[in-house]
């Protein structure tokens, strides 16, 4: 079996996890073994970062379609479900974009919403009867 030297792959290897680790504080940009702790704990928070982010963003998302909606007299759980009902297949990214930007396309949105909802409620009705 052949020895196996390690010489330019071991250097390689090294020199990118210390570029990684490059601003880390003392020894974790300068050594390898504490940048390699740093740099595999960094990985581990951006990786957890990037699912918060979206997290956070749709969140922000609905707040600000549930004050466009609380202006237009409906609250937000009714307006997704009168939109729901009446066909429409807007995501919470788009909806946010339209009640920042244009407040009478957004209106519009209510207005439908609301009039989904009360056929819905209509049919209901007839059904009890």
């Amino acid at each position: 079996m052949p020895r196996v030297k390690r010489g330019t792959h071991r250097r390689a290897s090294r020199k990118k996890v210390l570029a990684r680790a490059k601003g880390y504080f003392l020894t974790k940009s300068k050594l390898y073994r504490a940048a390699m702790e740093a740099v595999d704990r960094g990985l581990k928070f951006a990786y957890v970062g990037r699912k918060n982010k979206k997290r956070e963003y749709r969140s922000l998302w609905i707040v600000r379609i549930n004050a466009s909606c609380r202006a237009n007299g409906i609250p937000y759980s009714k307006f997704i479900n009168g939109l729901k009902s009446a066909g429409l297949d807007l995501n919470r990214k788009v909806l946010a974009d339209v009640a920042l930007h244009d407040e009478a396309a957004f209106k519009g949105l209510a207005e439908l919403a609301k009039s989904a909802l009360a056929v819905k409620e209509s049919a209901r009705a007839a059904l009890k009867v």
